[in-house]
């Protein structure tokens, strides 16, 4: 429930923002600010009628009012030509309006004013022209003189009596009274024909006893006027008094009266036709004369005639039915018979129509270059001709108009611009009338304006419907999307649901909907928004309320209602007893949560309601309160038995057996310590379903007698059950059987429906009446159907099933549906009308004018000319567009053709098709599609999309064969969506929460596969990867670097997996993601209802083979489990559910564990493997670093010749502080070191090139006296290389073992 109180403003702002730019135009809202601010060509709002007759003693006034802005000036015509109103001293034009006033009162006759008048309203955007309004001056021209003989005629011959009124205009309304004006007595045999003549069928002698005089009543001077009486003379051939022959079985034998057979004395012969027009009334008229005076009745041949619209007048003389249409058309005979014989006459009857509507033109409201139609179709018979005129000329000598194109009763307008606005006329005419409509061709540019109050506030209840209304207008017609909270995208989704008059629906109103709304009209003229503020409020709830009471007579009661509510809202509470307002007198205090009565009286019994209410809701809780009487206690106090259910009620006894009630009497049965608070009376029919008992009636517990109020012809079997506390006793032995005595139904079926299951039929179905609604034997039901608006007689069927069939319907038209219950006893009252439809058949017809735009490379918008509603053929259900890629603008690239639909709902000219797929080929064409399926297709038309971004690569695979590279390899993307021009690699190194910078690699786009070097072989790695085009980056793909190779998952015996605790107090839960840690809890979002019994814990491991495991768990309190041996980093299921039961599919948790590498993860150097790691290497140099010291110390013995050739080949390396010793030993060690590489940041690193020079003091050798070379080795750190190289490493042992060789 909203407040929405500005809507009772803006009833009148109702106005139709539809999407239609064909056939239907843009409304102009009513609001007066915007109503004078738009240009409107002239529309004429309100005119005399076309025949017009006047009073010739008041003043003639000519209506004619118009609208428009600027305010339109008005002139009129006279018989075809321009009539000067200012001419003429007395005729006038009213103030701000063209109603021509035409006042004699300085004189003037009437009578030459009289012709055909004709009004114009323009302004400078068109002109409009009233109906032509033929005016006439009423007459009543006095009755000329006659003299009238005595009229002498034989005694049962047939008589006429001409009337003969003088012609006035209107025509006179004609009776007959005698001199002395008294009227003249009617029945079957005299009676007044609808010419006014007086018909006798037969004379008798009593006739004479008076005269007969006609008068002619003037509607307008209200006179009448009498003719000169009529004296008869009566020859009989016997004279005697009347009284003798009162008393005779037959008056005219005994008069002498010869019988004879009918003959007809108007119309005559035994044929004749008559045309009518369509809408008005047809009167058939049969006189007939004879002795005795005959009996008339009327027939139609080869049919009935329509009941609903067919009355008998003048006693059954003559027959008129009203608004005639054309399937009154046919031949009707009169039927004269008395005891002589009969006689018929035939009536052939042709219903001919002057124009009247099918698509009367209505005005039209455009933007510039939208195009538009006026429609203009009448029928009538014979057939009307179509005559279209603009500002009052004929369209032919208008001034062309580049844009406008006649054809026939359409005019179709195209790309119009401003400046094209116009009043057109469309007349349609045949020789039976004329009908005349203006509709304006507005040619609009007006910026978007919002209609309703400026911040506006919309309070609703908690999961409530609710509707945030933004009025709109402008032209173009704007495009409308809703903003919550000022950002974000459009609002539209399963919650909220907009329609196309600018209301934003939200199915059920949470918290988190409250916010500030914006609407935001837009269209290329600008754009104007509004704010809603809406506000969600907690629904009123009684939390506690009162509860039924057995109370003593004089104790304090308390009722409870207590009660929760939204505290912003102001709550009242009231209380009700036995349904009506409580009065609360001196006994009772109302509290705020709750009532007190003091001293409980045997009036205080009956049920208390609790209404607890806000502006926006309100709930309410009853109780029934029994007052008992004051019983002595016991002198001996026992011990409190236990209660128990009561024991059933006995001796079942019907008494005062009455057409409609019966009273039932029962004895309680034992209360077991606990007093009954109630009797349900349940009753069993066997006529319908037998066997099955039904809740009748329920009463208090003090009761042992109750009169039930019973239905028509039910045999009735009633049985008691009684209620305590503690609950139900079992039900009570039947009682015996009561019959009631039928009835005719009171009621008629419900869920009428008319729809059609094939093109030619429409099938009836409703919902029958129950046991107690039959009332009677031979229940059957009577189906009546007739098409909507045809005035055609109802057609009907009596069935006793629940379901009826037409056939031979047409296709998709409205039927009138009546179904009327009907027993052995009567029917039911007269039922009402439901509308139904005949079935409906494909559409005829595709939409036209389809015209493609290219949003962007995955949309395009379509526009499209609307069908004719008559070649729907059904309830249009909504425009589809089919389309398929034809093929990819990239050559040698497969695709799919399979066919896609998206559907425009409603009546729409325009929608957009999306998901797309960019740089293609495609084709689409259209259907209307109505309730039966598709019709036919459309022209196919042919489109491009344009070049878009990548879809993402269609693999992408990461391989660690060692510590030292990563290997990435990636599939071009499956949907290239373009010309692909290269890849894009972002990736950075993570530990744990720490991360790296972010490196950025651009690929060719041929290149797939990639290696990278890496120097961290503890840090992992995360590779962002996407695939481009000439218009951007596709969507990345993101995948990480496997875990190091030295961090293997730890085995269940090394390290503990998380264990996992889960609460089991859930029979419904909310679907959450929870990351547990090594022991994490995990609270489940539950209802109250608690597992009962033992459950099973289900959990299912999230990867590849789903696999699933299911525990028995004990149901504790707290309900939990622990979860142990679970994978760390993995995503599981969990779902809890009793044993007997199986697992809901919506019913579960998700959780993950964490990683085992995250968890144990801590400071590298931290670690005693690494530190025992290090220690053992620096033991393993120091150990060689002696060795080589203790060699060096010993010396060596080297051949003198040789070493001086090798010194006299190396001399000029002796002076070089960089000679390497391992050039003396082999050829292989003056190859490049191995192991270079490129590290994350670029540098070039290098193995140690560390030689045993390094550690002399200088360049220089010594050798001793035998020749042989003395070095002393030292450790040497050369500064620049200390500089250049920032690595610690320490000196490669290797180096050292070479110079041991």
């Amino acid at each position: 429930m909203v407040m929405q109180q500005y809507l009772l403003t803006y009833t009148g702002v109702v106005f139709a923002l539809y999407l239609h730019h064909i056939i239907r135009a843009i409304e102009v809202p009513l609001d007066p600010n915007i109503q004078n601010e738009l240009p409107q060509p002239p529309t004429i709002t309100k005119q005399s009628v076309k025949d017009y007759i006047v009073d010739p003693r008041d003043n003639i006034f000519i209506d004619c009012e118009a609208k428009g802005n600027p305010i339109p000036t008005f002139s009129w015509t006279r018989n075809g030509k321009f009539f000067n109103v200012a001419k003429d001293p007395k005729v006038s034009m009213q103030r701000r309006s063209g109603t021509l006033v035409i006042d004699f009162r300085g004189g003037g006759r009437p009578e030459d004013y009289e012709g055909e008048y004709q009004c114009s309203a323009r302004n400078e955007y068109g002109t409009a022209l009233s109906s032509k309004i033929l005016l006439q001056v009423s007459r009543s021209p006095l009755w000329p003189k006659e003299h009238l003989d005595l009229v002498e005629i034989d005694e049962g011959s047939p008589l006429t009596l001409k009337c003969n009124p003088p012609p006035g205009l209107p025509p006179p309304v004609v009776f007959w009274m005698s001199s002395s004006m008294e009227p003249i007595h009617q029945d079957k045999r005299v009676s007044q024909g609808q010419n006014g003549d007086l018909y006798f069928s037969n004379v008798m002698l009593q006739d004479a006893q008076t005269d007969y005089s006609c008068n002619a009543r003037f509607h307008f001077t209200h006179t009448i006027q009498q003719k000169n009486p009529y004296t008869l003379k009566i020859q009989t051939k016997n004279p005697h008094n009347e009284t003798s022959f009162r008393n005779h079985t037959d008056m005219y034998s005994a008069r002498g009266v010869m019988e004879t057979t009918p003959s007809f004395m108007y119309p005559y012969g035994t044929s004749s036709n008559q045309i009518v027009l369509r809408g008005v009334d047809l009167l058939l008229e049969c006189i007939a004369s004879g002795v005795p005076a005959p009996d008339i009745m009327w027939h139609k041949k080869g049919g009935e005639l329509p009941t609903d619209k067919t009355k008998l007048e003048n006693f059954n003389k003559a027959l008129r039915i009203t608004n005639v249409s054309e399937e009154d058309s046919g031949e009707y005979f009169c039927l004269a018979s008395n005891k002589m014989g009969s006689i018929r006459h035939t009536i052939s009857v042709r219903v001919k129509a002057a124009p009247y509507w099918l698509d009367e033109p209505q005005n039209l409201i455009l933007a510039p270059a939208e195009d538009g139609r006026l429609v203009c179709r009448a029928n009538g018979n014979p057939k009307p001709t179509i005559q279209w005129l603009v500002n009052g000329e004929p369209i032919e000598s208008a001034p062309p108009n580049p844009s406008r194109e006649v054809a026939g009763d359409t005019i179709v307008f195209r790309d119009t611009q401003i400046g094209s606005s116009a009043v057109y006329q469309c007349n349609a005419s045949n020789e039976h009338g004329y009908l005349l409509a203006n509709a304006f061709v507005s040619v609009l540019d007006v910026p978007p304006r919002i209609l309703a109050p400026r911040n506006q506030l919309i309070k609703v209840i908690q999961y409530n419907r609710t509707r945030l209304d933004c009025p709109f207008f402008g032209s173009p017609i704007p495009t409308l999307r809703w903003f919550k909270n000022g950002q974000g995208s459009a609002l539209d989704g399963e919650n909220y649901q907009r329609h196309e008059n600018g209301s934003l629906e939200i199915n059920m109103a949470r918290k988190e909907d409250q916010g500030i709304y914006t609407c935001v009209a837009t269209n290329i003229l600008g754009k104007a928004e509004n704010q809603v503020r809406l506000e969600i409020k907690d629904p009123t709830r009684i939390v506690r309320g009162p509860e039924d009471l057995i109370v003593k007579r004089g104790s304090l009661v308390r009722l409870d209602c207590r009660i929760k509510h939204d505290s912003t809202l102001k709550l009242t509470v009231t209380w009700l007893k036995d349904d009506t307002p409580l009065y609360i007198g001196n006994r009772m205090k109302k509290e705020d949560d709750g009532l007190i009565i003091y001293g409980v009286a045997e009036k205080d019994q009956g049920d208390y309601t609790c209404v607890a209410s806000t502006e926006l809701d309100k709930d309410s809780a009853k109780a029934f309160l029994t007052v008992l009487a004051v019983v002595s206690a016991p002198t001996n106090r026992m011990t409190a038995l236990p209660k128990e259910r009561p024991e059933r009620p006995r001796d079942l006894e019907l008494t005062d057996l009455a057409e409609r009630s019966v009273r039932l009497t029962w004895i309680p049965g034992d209360d077991n310590n606990s007093p009954i608070t109630d009797y349900v009376v349940q009753f069993e029919e066997d006529k319908f379903q037998p066997g099955l008992w039904h809740n009748h009636s329920r009463y208090p517990g003090s009761v042992n007698s109750a009169v039930l109020r019973l239905s028509p012809y039910v045999n009735y079997q009633f049985r008691v059950i009684a209620v305590n506390e503690v609950g139900s006793s079992l039900p009570s032995l039947p009682s015996e059987r009561y019959h009631t005595i039928g009835a005719s139904p009171e009621i008629n079926p419900t869920g009428v429906q008319g729809a059609g299951t094939q093109k030619n039929n429409m099938e009836i179905t409703w919902t029958p009446l129950n046991a107690t609604q039959a009332y009677g034997p031979n229940l059957r039901y009577i189906v009546k159907w007739r098409q909507r608006e045809s005035r055609e007689s109802w057609s009907n069927e009596t069935v006793r099933t629940t379901r009826h069939v037409v056939w031979n319907t047409p296709i998709y038209v409205p039927y009138e549906i009546k179904v009327q219950a009907e027993n052995d006893f009567g029917r039911a009252p007269e039922p009402d009308v439901i509308i139904g439809y005949s079935g409906e058949d494909y559409p005829k017809a595709p939409p036209t004018d389809i015209r493609l735009k290219v949003i962007n490379s995955t949309a395009i918008s379509l526009q499209w000319s609307r069908v004719y509603p008559d070649t729907i053929q059904g309830q249009l259900k909504e425009y589809r567009a089919y389309f398929w890629r034809e093929s990819s603008l990239l050559k040698n690239l497969w695709v799919s053709k399979k066919r896609q639909s998206v559907g425009f709902v409603g009546d729409r000219p325009r929608g957009i098709v999306s998901r797309l797929f960019p740089y293609s080929n495609y084709k689409l064409e259209m259907v209307v599609v109505n309730g039966r399926g598709d019709g036919p297709r459309s022209e196919i038309k042919e489109f491009t999309t344009p070049e878009g971004v990548p879809s993402v690569p269609r693999y992408f695979r990461i391989r660690q064969p060692n510590l030292e590279t990563i290997t990435l390899e990636w599939g071009h993307p499956e949907h290239p969506n373009g010309i692909i021009t290269g890849y894009n690699l972002r990736y950075q190194a993570f530990n744990g929460t720490k991360t790296g910078r972010t490196l950025v690699e651009t690929f060719s786009p041929n290149q797939t596969r990639f290696t990278l070097q890496r120097t961290d072989p503890i840090s992992r790695y995360r590779f962002f990867l996407r695939a481009r085009t000439q218009v951007g980056d596709g969507e990345s793909i993101v995948e990480e670097s496997p875990a190091p190779l030295n961090e293997a998952t730890p085995t269940p015996a090394a390290t503990s997996l998380p264990t996992t605790t889960v609460s089991l107090t859930s029979t419904t839960t909310i679907a959450t993601t929870t990351t547990t840690a090594a022991t994490t809890t995990t609270t489940v979002a539950s209802t109250t209802t608690t597992t009962e019994s033992a459950p099973t814990a289900t959990i299912k491991q999230d990867f590849g083979n789903n696999t699933v495991r299911s525990i028995p768990v004990k149901a504790q309190t707290p309900s939990s489990v622990q979860l142990a041996d679970l994978t760390p980093g993995m995503t599981y299921q969990l779902w809890v559910f009793p044993k007997w039961s199986s697992p809901s599919e919506n019913s579960y948790i998700t959780f993950t564990t964490s990683s085992a590498y995250t968890k144990n993860h801590v400071d590298i150097a931290t670690q005693g493997w690494f530190i025992g790691l290090m220690c053992a290497i620096a033991l393993l140099v120091l150990i060689l670093l002696i060795v080589c010291f203790i060699k060096r110390s010993r010396g060596g013995k080297y051949p003198v010749r040789e070493k001086v050739e090798v010194l006299d080949h190396e001399d000029h390396k002796v002076d070089d502080p960089s000679f390497d010793y391992r050039s003396l030993e082999s050829d292989e060690d003056n190859k490049e070191p191995p192991g270079s590489h490129t590290s994350l940041d670029g540098t070039i690193k290098q193995e140690s090139d560390d030689s045993l020079v390094d550690y002399g003091e200088g360049g220089e050798g010594q050798f001793n006296e035998d020749g042989s070379f003395i070095g002393q080795y030292t450790v040497k750190k050369d500064k620049e290389e200390t500089e250049g190289n920032e690595s610690s490493e320490a000196t490669s042992p290797v180096n050292a073992i070479y110079s041991l060789a």
